[in-house]
Formats: C-alpha cells, structure tokens, sequence
C-alpha cells in the first residue's frame, strides 16, 4: 500500500466523519422540532380547553409564552445545524480556520 492510497483513505475517512458528524446534527434537530410540536399542540390544547371552561379569551400572549420563547432556542438550534449566521459566515470560518493552521505551522517550526 502505496503513501498516495494512504493518503486517499484518510480523506476518505475524514469525508465519512464530517458526514455522520452533520447527519447527526440534522437528526437532532429534527428531534428537537417534532417534541417541540408535540409538547406544544399539547400544552396549546390543554390551554383551550381550560379557557373554554372558564369562558376566557384563547387568544392571549401568556398562553403562547412556552411556545415563543422554545421557539427561540429552536431557531437557534436550526441556525447552528443548517449554517445560516449573519454574523460569523463561512467567510469568517475559513479565515479562522487559516489562522490557526498558520498558528500550528509556526509553532511546529519552533521544535525542528
């Protein structure tokens, strides 16, 4: 086995790490999305029918509090998994990336 397939078969390895790394990622959101629509038609229901007992207005900012603020931590979550951030872009990932790799490189030269 020749350094080149070596080489081939790192990357390849790499490859199927960041895949299952991001798969993943993307199973977790979706976890996340289907207990947060559970949990909240659940609690949404509960609230409608407790108003409809006590002849109360549905339609209240209290009663959608739960639902407001996890969705919040949910699109959060979605930026984080799907890349989306106005403020730190794959631009600023691979100048960081650059960085530390130079970092490395110099710190590398002092030990030669």
């Amino acid at each position: 086995m020749g350094i080149k397939n070596i080489i081939m078969e790192i990357e390849q390895n790499d490859k199927y790490k960041r895949a299952k790394k991001k798969i993943e990622q993307l199973k977790g959101f979706y976890i996340h999305l289907t207990v947060y629509v559970l949990v909240n038609i659940f609690i949404l229901i509960n609230i409608y029918i407790s108003t409809l007992e006590d002849n109360e207005v549905f339609w209240q900012w209290e009663h959608f509090f739960v639902c407001f603020a996890w969705g919040i931590g949910l699109a959060f979550h979605a930026i984080n998994v799907f890349g989306f951030n106005p403020f730190i872009g794959k631009d600023w990932e691979r100048k960081q990336i650059e960085k530390y790799m130079r970092q490395d490189e110099e710190e590398a030269k002092k030990y030669k």
